[in-house]
């Protein structure tokens, strides 16, 4: 009887041991933590890893518009080999004289004259008819967040003169992608400072702005301060229209946008 006993038990035991492991791999299966959330992901779910050129490079929308068709991007030093991280980008947008069908001209204004051994992605699109559109932006934004390894709470928007207004126009309309907006020497619709209500965002303009009136920041400025929102306003006394050049050589703006995510 206690040999019968003795036996029960162990086998017991051992029917116990091979359930629990079984639980343990049914369970590492079907929930995969992701690495940098601590999320569960889905079985099979991998994040992948693309190698980039690193520096400036031109690319083409895999799906063009009729606004946008040719951007150009700068990648980072250690890009490559930091497969693990997930780096910050900003959305860089130009002025109307470079408008056009010219890709090099966006290398040779604005944010693109500074990007060099920052630690940010920048993504230039070229504005080749008429005026930015936040339509053809998203197809854009979409492309670069499927293609490139990015941190998707730490994305930028800035822009110059006409890119000025479109920073207003697609960040206002989509807040829910950025981080921060930098708009320079650019001018809004009031109305939707309420959508920027908690988004952070830095203004630059010239007073003696004789293409876009000063009185146009001033105003989304005012408005965004009504509403409690995080605006910062710099307003230089001189430099005319050009109020990016000092901007954009700014230290302090990128240690700012750096620590702005969602």
């Amino acid at each position: 009887m206690k040999k019968s006993r003795s036996k029960k038990i162990v086998y017991v035991f051992v029917a116990l041991f091979f359930a629990i492991v079984s639980c343990s791999k049914t369970e590492s299966k079907s929930i995969v933590p992701d690495p940098e959330t601590g999320t569960p992901s889905k079985p099979g779910q991998e994040d992948t890893f693309t190698p980039q050129t690193v520096g400036f490079s031109n690319k083409k929308l895999v799906k063009p518009t009729d606004i946008i068709t040719d951007y150009v991007v700068y990648i980072p030093e250690g890009y490559n080999e930091k497969k693990d991280y997930k780096w910050p980008v900003v959305f860089f947008l130009h002025g109307i004289g470079e408008r056009g069908k010219d890709i090099s001209a966006v290398r040779q204004v604005g944010l693109s004259r500074v990007m060099k051994g920052k630690q940010f992605i920048m993504v230039a699109p070229l504005c080749n008819n008429d005026w930015w559109n936040s339509a053809a932006l998203e197809v854009l934004y979409k492309e670069v967040m499927d293609s490139l390894h990015v941190d998707k709470t730490k994305v930028y928007l800035t822009g110059l003169s006409m890119g000025g207004y479109g920073t207003w126009d697609w960040g206002s309309l989509h807040s829910e992608h950025f981080a921060a907006l930098v708009p320079i020497c650019g001018a809004g619709t009031v109305s939707r400072m309420s959508r920027l209500q908690h988004t952070p965002v830095w203004v630059f303009h010239s007073a003696d702005d004789p293409t876009v009136n000063v009185n146009e920041s001033r105003t989304l400025v005012n408005e965004l301060k009504r509403l409690g929102a995080d605006v910062q306003y710099t307003e230089y006394p001189d430099g005319g229209h050009d109020a990016w050049t000092r901007a954009y050589n700014t230290p302090e703006l990128y240690t700012w946008l750096l620590k702005q995510h969602k």
